[in-house]
């Protein structure tokens, strides 16, 4: 017998005197350890995920940070002397705020002495903000978390080619030599072209030195992924968007810019058909990846509040969820760039004690519809399950019903670290909506990383 001395569960009733062989699942998946705190995700917010160089193209990607910081304090009305600590995340940096988290953060009213740091895990870099805020819980140095995530493609660092670096770097030495040397030190160290050679932020990963489409477009072949399954699915997830704002399922997520939250990139019209007629954007002229069904360039923010039970309850806050376990993983970046989500749910799943059986709700960020696919396909072969997760059988088979209802970054859009934070908050609310209990999140990212959490809604 294995005695247990547990908080209640989600339907009131306290767990005590059970059968180890009976109980384990349940125990690991929703109970704290003894004496250890309960992680909850309180709620989050964003701003209109937007096409880049349109509504934000004046902005800084600090400036976006603000706004949805400012956001979630005021949905919350949340007193800042409460929040312990700051974690943002951010991929493309700008160096005048490469903390961007503490930038944002005051410059959103909140005070300077609560600490920040920010964190870059590319697509993933809010799911690494909200780990660390749980672990900060976890380990007692924290009780209220505040997580950012931000990108913009409109305001990106554009840097002179290296040779032109270099001697401009070099340039105070001589300065003050006079203009022959000034002329000679320029002279010596580039040429008159080099002035128009400049560097932007690579898409390609710096290892493989391949642009994530061209991976995913690879992964898709392997996996048998046809390009009228991505058309099917890309429209798809554009439709459900489009129904998901109609029917007011992302008013209470958005943060109005302006007094929208009009979501841009989402073309409710798509269909199959329509995105048959694209031309192949990375492998031409036979691959199936097309402008339409991978993600699109995109500006935004988002934030979340992570505290733990005992103190959003003494706050007067109700969570949404609580998170069970999170997992990250690592893949062959050459083969396997995107494939991430498989091996991280099959870690998180079996952290939690559950199956795909017992996850009633799923969030997964749609970099490719290619990727998603080739994903679910993995997911459920046993094949691939049992030589590469060492499994005994197959993760199982991903359902559409349970999947992504209210559209996912191949529509709503993708700013790198900010779909974290919304993948969670859609997630924590379709659980409640759906009166499901368990949710799965999970993501790719870029250079062969996956990350995925089980969250437990919260009794309501």
């Amino acid at each position: 017998m294995l005695f247990i001395f547990s908080r209640s569960n989600s339907h009131g009733r306290i767990l005590s005197f059970q059968n180890k062989s009976i109980s384990k699942r349940y125990f690991t998946a929703t109970s704290s350890k003894r004496g250890q705190k309960k992680v909850c995700f309180v709620d989050g917010c964003r701003i209109p995920f937007a096409l880049n160089n349109t509504i934000y193209s004046d902005l800084m990607a600090v400036d976006l940070q603000k706004l949805a910081f400012r956001g979630l304090v005021q949905k919350l009305d949340l007193d800042d002397k409460l929040i312990d600590y700051i974690i943002g995340g951010t991929v493309i940096q700008e160096v005048k705020t490469s903390n961007i988290a503490r930038e944002a953060a005051m410059a959103a009213g909140i005070t300077n002495r609560v600490p920040a740091h920010t964190v870059a895990q590319a697509c993933i870099s809010s799911n690494v903000a909200i780990a660390g805020a749980s672990e900060k819980i976890l380990s007692g140095t924290a009780d209220c978390v505040l997580v950012g995530g931000v990108e913009t493609f409109s305001d990106v660092p554009i840097r002179y080619h290296r040779k032109v670096r270099k001697t401009l770097i070099g340039f105070p030495k001589v300065a003050k030599k006079g203009p022959p040397a000034i002329f000679n030190h320029f002279m010596k160290g580039m040429s008159i072209m080099d002035i128009f050679k400049f560097e932007q932020p690579a898409i390609a990963n710096y290892t493989t030195n391949e642009v994530m489409g061209h991976s995913s477009d690879r992964l898709a072949a392997k996996f048998g992924v046809s390009r009228t399954d991505q058309d099917a699915y890309a429209a798809q997830s554009h439709q459900r968007a489009a129904k998901a704002h109609q029917d007011g399922v992302y008013k209470h997520d958005i943060t109005p810019y302006k007094g929208s939250i009009e979501e841009n990139g989402i073309k409710g019209d798509s269909t199959a058909e329509k995105l048959a007629k694209l031309k192949p954007a990375f492998i031409k002229p036979h691959g199936t990846h097309t402008a339409a069904n991978s993600s699109f360039l995109t500006d935004g923010a988002s934030a979340s509040l992570i505290m733990s039970e005992e103190a959003a309850l003494k706050a007067g806050y109700k969570p949404k969820a609580s998170i069970v376990a999170w997992e990250f993983a690592a893949v062959d970046p050459f083969e396997e760039l995107l494939l991430g989500p498989t091996y991280s749910t099959a870690k998180v799943l079996k952290k939690a004690g559950l199956t795909l059986a017992d996850i009633d709700v799923i969030e997964i960020h749609e970099a490719f519809a290619g990727q998603v696919l080739s994903n679910f396909a993995a997911m459920n072969s046993d094949k691939f399950c049992s030589e590469n997760l060492g499994m005994s059988s197959k993760i199982g088979e991903i359902t559409m019903d349970k999947t992504n209802i209210h559209g996912g970054s191949l529509s709503i859009g993708h700013p790198f670290a900010a779909t974290g934070n919304r993948l969670f908050l859609t997630a924590a609310n379709r659980l409640i909506a759906e009166g499901g209990r368990y949710a799965l999140i999970t993501a790719c990212a870029d250079s062969g990383l996956g990350h995925a959490a089980i969250i437990e809604a919260f009794p309501q």
